[in-house]
């Protein structure tokens, strides 16, 4: 398959290695602790389960132009893109190599041109903590939280959800830490994922298997209506590819104005919505879609991307 044809491939059914390889430039994807260095979790043999070579995250370093671009690539294949201690270890490492290729560019002046700043790309496929390694890999989300928190005012992180998996547990509070959020229609992001929730307050409540559902609650189109995602794209590599092309030629200040969390403003901005919630008690996210001026809510998940981007009404921001 030639290049153009790769770029056309659907995102939420590629490989954590096509899509890493994809978002940089043609030829300057460099795999880093591929799976022919052998690292393994030491403690998937000891519960008798099988190790995957990459231990299912994909890491590595290109370019888009001049820029350095440090890329971690989860495969929703393997234990469902859990993290344990390798893979926790394997993002916390991309990180540290951006962090230290922003220091080797700094001028005398300390500063940065715009167009060789470093960027992280994390291309989400998880559940969230890998359950048989559990300890490992809480430790790993604090690590990469912390690694997030150095970054500010330096490096742009930026999160590309939209493979089959989708992005919960603890990476979706991951996700939701980072700069920019890129999503397609396909992508899922949230907390606790759908089959958990019917566990644990019953199918009544919530049917895990009702895609619909899913969708309307932790779905693209849903995460962009709240402002959860940034910006939505088509389910193709391309797509995703020039989104991130967009964003990063953004001077950083103003990509740090895309963020969600992280200010006090923000975090009024959060107990507001917490407030309105109360106060209006939607039975479905089609009643929130509603509220903020979407006359005929039921449509939204119908229309085609370039319609629905026309047309929708999103929540208010309040924070510039």
């Amino acid at each position: 398959m030639n290049t153009d044809g790769l770029m056309e491939m659907s995102f939420y059914s590629a490989t954590a290695r096509r899509r890493a390889s994809q978002l940089v430039d043609p030829g300057t994807f460099s795999e880093l602790l591929a799976p022919n260095d052998r690292l393994v979790s030491p403690h998937l043999p000891e519960l008798g389960e099988a190790v995957s070579f990459d231990d299912g995250v994909v890491t590595g370093v290109g370019r888009i132009g001049a820029r350095p671009v440090f890329l971690i690539s989860q495969e929703g294949r393997f234990i469902g893109g859990a993290v344990g201690e390798i893979h926790g270890a394997k993002m916390v490492g991309i990180f540290r190599l951006a962090l230290q290729a922003y220091e080797t560019i700094l001028d005398r002046e300390g500063r940065v041109p715009e167009e060789r700043r470093p960027a992280i790309l994390i291309s989400f496929d998880t559940g969230g903590v890998r359950l048989h390694e559990a300890n490992a890999g809480l430790l790993a989300h604090a690590e990469i939280m912390d690694m997030i928190q150095e970054t500010k005012g330096k490096i742009p992180v930026i999160s590309l959800i939209g493979s089959k998996v989708g992005c919960f547990g603890g990476m979706g509070f991951v996700a939701a830490a980072t700069d920019v959020i890129v999503m397609s229609s396909l992508g899922r992001l949230g907390l606790t994922g759908p089959e958990v929730i019917e566990q644990e307050i019953g199918k009544e409540e919530f049917d895990a298997s009702d895609k619909s559902l899913i969708s309307r609650t932790t779905g693209g189109r849903h995460r962009y209506i709240m402002q959860d995602c940034n910006v939505l794209v088509d389910d193709t590599i391309r797509a995703f590819r020039r989104a991130v092309e967009e964003i990063l030629a953004l001077p950083y200040e103003e990509i740090c104005h895309y963020r969600r969390i992280g200010t006090y403003p923000l975090v009024q901005e959060q107990m507001a919505l917490v407030q309105q919630a109360a106060e209006l008690m939607p039975g479905d996210s089609m009643d929130v879609w509603r509220c903020y001026g979407n006359d005929e809510p039921e449509l939204l998940p119908e229309w085609e991307l370039s319609e629905f981007l026309c047309a929708v009404r999103r929540r208010p921001k309040e924070v510039p």
